[in-house]
């Protein structure tokens, strides 16, 4: 392995743990490649356990930079990668180099890089977002490169349709689905979205500049991009005030990027409920389910309003 880096036990523990060890292995070995090939130093894991694993690094080729390694199995890095060479660091980060069929990019790390989930200003988040949303989206070049949002809202609603131990949540994500395509009919540009807009993805750059990073990379109309970040706004307590908090939100969403209260409230329920069968699929247990519900219960609750 390249001597610049050790993964701590832990590190190796979540690592294995969630990838599986024939992707740490992959990794072990393709750090010490890209890390002369891209004459990395100070190399730091990011330990969020997310899609893939980063690292913060410097490239004395490139600057301060981001390394992301996945599986190129999953297509994840696949997609962002066409979609942040399509935006070519117009509101996003730019990409420095990549090995996308070994499932590997080097990025841009933005700096400060302060989350936009910091602001503690409720106006200041939505006027960023607004900023930030409108005029982004764009026809993409290569539309068969991408999939679409209503094949993923598909998808997690066939995969539910299996699950025999929370019929209730299938029942909200059959619902969802319904809703989705009934909205998809309406607004039917299909155009090349964030797919996961939201608090964390949204970064302080260099001159007081907010930056998008980690684009999933899918096409439908941008109504869609929308409801990401209002379900990050719900908080850890589901009470009257974040009731009210949320629609006003999404009162100024309707003024300012003009998109229908009504369509909002449909696309929050539907990107909630399909967040909670994620969490399914993904391995949440039987006593996570309640919480899950819950969340996607009080979205509805919105909707109905």
């Amino acid at each position: 392995m390249n001597k610049r880096y050790r993964f701590k036990p832990i590190e190796t523990e979540n690592i294995v743990s969630r990838f599986g060890n024939h992707f740490y292995e992959k990794v072990l070995r393709d750090l010490e490649t890209y890390a002369h090939q891209w004459a990395l130093t100070v190399i730091q894991l990011i330990p969020s356990y997310s899609a893939n694993l980063v690292f913060r690094c410097h490239s004395e080729k490139f600057g301060s930079a981001v390394l992301k390694m996945g599986n190129p199995a999953f297509g994840a890095l696949f997609t962002e990668y066409h979609t942040l060479l399509q935006y070519s660091g117009r509101r996003f980060c730019t990409v420095f180099d990549a090995d996308i069929e070994n499932g590997v990019i080097l990025e841009a790390c933005v700096q400060p890089g302060t989350p936009l989930r910091d602001e503690h200003s409720l106006d200041r988040r939505l006027s960023v977002f607004c900023s930030l949303y409108k005029g982004l989206h764009m026809t993409p070049a290569k539309p068969e490169l991408y999939p679409s949002y209503t094949g993923w809202v598909r998808r997690i609603t066939e995969y539910m349709s299996q699950r025999q131990d929370c019929k209730e949540l299938y029942l909200h994500m059959k619902k969802a689905e319904d809703i989705c395509l009934s909205v998809s009919t309406k607004y039917s540009q299909k155009m090349l979205l964030h797919g996961d807009f939201h608090h964390d993805n949204i970064l302080l750059g260099r001159d007081d500049e907010y930056v998008i990073i980690d684009p999933k990379g899918v096409i439908d109309d941008p109504v869609f991009d929308v409801p990401r970040f209002i379900l990050n706004e719900f908080g850890d307590e589901l009470t009257a005030e974040i009731y009210e908090k949320i629609n006003d939100i999404i009162r100024i969403l309707e003024k300012n990027v003009h998109i229908p209260s009504d369509i909002v409230k449909q696309c929050l329920y539907v990107e909630t409920a399909m967040g909670a069968c994620w969490s399914v699929e993904d391995g949440a247990t039987p006593e996570e389910y309640s919480s899950l519900i819950q969340s996607v219960a009080f979205a509805e609750s919105i909707l109905n309003a």
